[in-house]
């Protein structure tokens, strides 16, 4: 019976801002993410709840919560979506073919050297598909903002999202020939206290660099920060220069370090590593086109990643 109702009396419009609402936690963001005027919002909400008569949320000068009538109306709505999104998906894989727009959330240098390739290869497959991409370091809270897919290299803390692990990334220590010559090499972890560092400032503690001894143990060490930025290739130009020692993953490094314009330090001492995931919401139904995506990267990145291999 909900579902004749919503389909014969709520407009769709109605359902999509509760729905995002819901999803972003205040009417701003939502309005943001329909790309609407705040009041456009709030007017729909209201004449929704006006139609079921009943409230959805409870509303406090600072926040806005689900009621009990809201919280069952929300799983409802979320629910007959994703069955007429999964009844699209299947009428497109029917005919062959995938489309609509797939949106997502990249780290900067990750997603410009070795996601961006993918993604174009990807649309040539399917051009029906469209892809909104945000190339941004700091971490993007995928439900509220409205991405369908997320990029994340991290050891991922419990978290909701659901994880498929692309590609095992690895950190190396280097610095250039030229820093080298003027202020010699480092011969363990603990010579950086005495050489200048330049560090990724998107972390909880830049300056403290981990390495496991060759007897297993790890040794955290305080470093000599000189230089701290927010992004991997500003921080490989500024190594590249003689500006300092640099702890980098291998994926940015790579290319300099083969071309010789990094040399690797300490290479007896192992660096923590982390993995590069595919995140996306836990759904009922995960989108046909979002699906694919994900396998692809998956299959693209599977094995020893091309970076690592170019060290060799």
């Amino acid at each position: 019976m909900i579902v004749l109702y919503i389909r014969t009396m709520l407009k769709t419009e109605e359902i999509q801002a509760f729905i995002q609402i819901v999803n972003s936690g205040t009417m701003t963001a939502a309005a943001e993410q329909l790309q609407l005027a705040k009041s456009a919002v709030s007017r729909r909400l209201s004449e929704l709840e006006e139609q079921l008569g009943v409230e959805l949320f409870h509303r406090t000068t600072r926040k806005l919560s689900l009621t009990d009538s809201g919280r069952a109306f929300y799983e409802r709505c979320v629910q007959i979506l994703d069955d007429l999104t999964e009844a699209e998906d299947s009428v497109s894989e029917l005919h062959g073919e995938i489309r609509g727009q797939i949106k997502i959330a990249a780290p900067l240098s990750f997603g410009l050297m070795h996601l961006g390739p993918a993604i174009i290869d990807f649309q040539q497959q399917h051009p029906e598909i469209r892809f909104d991409i945000d190339f941004d370091d700091r971490e993007i809270d995928l439900i509220s903002e409205g991405f369908d897919v997320g990029i994340r290299i991290a050891d991922l803390k419990d978290s909701s999202l659901i994880a498929r692990r692309l590609a095992e990334v690895s950190m190396m220590v280097c610095a250039s020939p030229a820093y080298l010559r003027e202020h010699g090499q480092p011969q363990s972890p603990a010579d950086l206290q005495q050489h200048p560092c330049i560090t990724y400032s998107n972390i909880a503690r830049p300056d403290q660099w981990t390495f496991i001894y060759p007897d297993g143990k790890p040794l955290t060490i305080s470093v000599n920060e000189v230089l701290t930025a927010n992004n991997g290739h500003f921080m490989r130009d500024a190594a590249v220069n003689g500006l300092g020692i640099l702890r980098q993953p291998t994926f940015i490094a790579y290319e300099k370090i083969a071309s010789g314009e990094l040399v690797p330090l300490l290479q007896d001492y192992a660096t923590e590593s982390v993995n590069a995931y595919a995140i996306y919401p836990p759904t009922r139904h995960l989108s046909q086109r979002v699906r694919q995506f994900v396998d692809f990267l998956a299959e693209r990145f599977e094995g020893k990643p091309y970076w690592e291999e170019c060290l060799e």
